[in-house]
């Protein structure tokens, strides 16, 4: 094994993952003067992707960190939310754009390459690339990295490493301790994936939405590219989900009998999805996201769940917090580290607390919430009581927090 100790032209940071979190957080470590290198389990950068929602919170960021420009949303102008059944009826309903806040819509792709457009060129990007040992001192961090493609590996010295490597983080694991002591499961699962045309019988423009007692689909439409849908459904053993083909759980899940039109095209479609996330519902919950100069940051972190709509603004907020910070405090990263944390955990809780409670608006539980649901549908669709709702909406913690320019607050 090969040992280096490169300190480069300026203090050298080692982002492990290569999405939206740890895309966001190379340029923000740039920004502020650092030599972010990337290193990416996957063999090339992903595409595409499922329904992303970027709020306020996000937006901000994202501007400052050169993103915004390239992003569109991509949310129609001239659509309606429909609820609809198996034999076709349908009705008006409440769809995500009906919760507190203002998001742009679009896919998690969108960001993924606006973001990926504005790293430098000269910046280190490894693919196929792990870490698989983290030891540090007062002064760095040594990593050892395996090159899963080429079977080698060596060990190399930094000066912060940051864990933006998702819900199953491997430097959480290996910096923190097994996954079982952070991973809160909700017991649900979700499918999501994207559609390559929209669905019969109903306009591009729509939003559709099929609700059953603990099992839902939605269908998210976008102004100039096919839906994205997410089908959900509570488990009483997430373990046994993964014992088969998504397909096969998602239509055992949603029963033998007769899908009508519209869920039959969905999971028909889901059988051939070229990039599909099928996965349990989590959260993740630390008592702290660092330790030395070993941060975590987006799903690697807190992990807010697609409930919450705020994993990508929260994850892009949380890396040009982090850049913040380590301006705000030079030379010493325990405390950027520390100060960094204070300022942005309300936020985070908050949103996981959210995500926990919308889950109930995506998934109903039972016939009642169903019922609740309808009520707020009509208090929604009617002039008088929706100003009021809205109005209270506005002023709401949530939709606050998921505007708030967090950097700036």
């Amino acid at each position: 094994m090969d040992i280096t100790n490169d300190s480069g032209h300026g203090r050298r940071a080692l982002v492990v993952g290569l999405g939206i979190s740890g895309i966001a957080a190379a340029l923000r470590l740039r920004q502020a003067g650092w030599d972010p290198v990337i290193v990416e389990k996957a063999a090339s950068r992903r595409s595409g992707g499922y329904f992303i929602a970027l709020f306020g919170a996000g937006r901000s960021a994202a501007r400052r960190l050169g993103i915004l420009d390239g992003l569109t949303d991509r949310t129609p102008r001239d659509g309606a939310n429909f609820t609809i059944d198996r034999v076709g009826n349908r009705r008006l309903g409440l769809g995500y754009t009906d919760l507190p806040g203002k998001p742009w819509m679009m896919l998690r792709g969108d960001i993924e390459q606006a973001g990926f457009d504005q790293l430098p060129a000269d910046l280190d990007i490894r693919y196929s690339t792990v870490p698989t040992h983290i030891r540090q001192d007062a002064d760095g961090v040594d990593v050892t990295l395996a090159d899963t493609a080429a079977g080698t590996s060596a060990t190399e010295r930094f000066d912060l490493v940051v864990g933006a490597d998702g819900l199953r983080s491997t430097v959480r694991q290996l910096a923190f301790g097994p996954h079982e002591n952070y991973l809160r499961r909700l017991n649900y699962i979700v499918a999501a994936f994207q559609l390559n045309g929209p669905v019969s019988g109903v306009s591009p423009d729509d939003g559709t939405i099929l609700l059953e007692p603990d099992r839902s689909m939605w269908i998210f439409p976008f102004a100039d590219r096919p839906p994205s849908v997410l089908l959900s459904y509570r488990t009483d053993d997430v373990d046994a989900e993964f014992s088969a083909s998504p397909a096969e759980r998602v239509r055992a899940a949603f029963g033998h009998g007769p899908t009508g039109r519209t869920l039959g095209e969905a999971l028909d479609a889901l059988e051939t999805a070229d990039d599909l996330l099928f996965d349990s519902v989590e959260q993740v919950h630390m008592d702290r996201w660092h330790r030395g100069r070993v941060v975590l940051l987006g799903d690697a972190a807190w992990c807010v769940t697609l409930y919450a709509g705020m994993g990508a603004s929260a994850g892009i907020a949380g890396a040009d917090l982090l850049g913040t910070m380590l301006d705000r405090h030079p030379g010493h990263v325990g405390r950027a580290l520390a100060e960094w944390e204070h300022a942005l955990r309300p936020y985070v809780e908050h949103y996981q607390n959210n995500g926990t409670q919308q889950r109930r608006f995506f998934v109903p539980a039972n016939r009642f919430q169903l019922a609740f649901r309808r009520v707020m549908t009509r208090g929604m669709r009617t002039p008088a009581t929706s100003r009021v709702i809205r109005r209270l909406q506005a002023r709401g913690k949530t939709a606050r927090f998921k505007e708030m320019d967090i950097a700036r607050a």
